[in-house]
C-alpha cells in the first residue's frame, strides 16, 4: 500500500491501563506515539471504567482515545508501532485477559475495512463497548462507523452495555483537561 503523505488519514487509538500508575501509563503511551512520529491531534477525556470480559477482581481501568494523523503509516505499520509501545511499557500478552500496564487498540483507520491474521478494521468490538464508544463519541460524535454506517454518538445511545464509565477526576491531582494539555505540550 502506497501512502500519500499529503492526505490526512485520521486513526483513532484506544488507550487503557489497569495496572500500576494508570494515569502515568496513559501519558507514557501518548508520548510513545509522538516519539514514533505519530501526530497526536486530539485526546479525549480520561474515563475510569470497570473491566469488561476480563478476570473477576481486576482493578478498574483508565481509558481514553487518541486521534492520530496516520497519513504516513499504513494500518499495519501503525499497529506495529503500537505493539512496540505496549512492549516498552511492560505489556505482556500472557495470560489472556490479565491486568495490563497498557493496552493500545487501533480502533479506526480512516474508512479502511479489512480482516487479516493480524488486524481487523474497524476494531471488531468497538461498537459493543461503552468504555470505547464514550471517548470515541467525544472526539468524533458525527463520524460514521465504516461498516455499520452509523455515527458513534448514535451507537453509544443505543448500546446494550451498561458497564460503569465515569469521567476520571483524580483527588488532588491534575484534572482531565490539565492532563490533556500536558500531553499536547510534549
Amino acid at each position: 500500500m502506497l501512502i500519500d503523505p499529503t492526505l490526512n488519514t485520521r486513526a483513532y487509538i484506544g488507550i487503557g491501563s489497569n495496572l500500576g500508575d494508570r494515569a502515568g501509563n496513559l501519558l507514557l503511551a501518548v508520548r510513545g506515539m509522538m516519539n514514533a512520529h505519530m501526530r497526536v491531534a486530539r485526546l479525549s477525556a480520561v474515563y475510569e471504567t470497570a473491566p469488561v470480559g476480563m478476570d473477576v477482581g481486576q482493578p478498574l481501568f483508565l481509558n481514553m482515545v487518541a486521534e492520530v494523523d496516520a497519513a504516513r503509516l499504513t494500518p499495519e505499520q501503525l499497529l506495529a508501532h503500537l505493539l512496540r509501545i505496549e512492549y516498552a511499557l511492560g505489556r505482556r500478552r500472557d495470560p489472556l485477559n490479565a491486568a495490563r500496564t497498557i493496552d493500545l487498540d487501533l480502533l479506526i483507520y480512516g474508512d479502511e475495512t479489512r480482516t487479516t491474521e493480524f488486524l481487523t478494521l474497524p476494531h471488531p468490538r468497538l461498537h459493543l463497548r461503552r468504555f470505547v464508544l464514550t471517548p470515541l463519541a467525544e472526539l468524533a460524535p458525527h463520524d460514521i462507523h465504516p461498516t455499520l454506517r452509523r455515527g458513534y454518538r448514535e451507537l453509544l445511545s443505543e448500546l446494550a452495555d451498561t458497564s460503569a464509565v465515569t469521567r476520571w477526576r483524580p483527588g488532588g491531582n491534575a484534572t482531565c483537561e490539565e492532563m490533556r494539555a500536558e500531553m499536547n505540550e510534549s
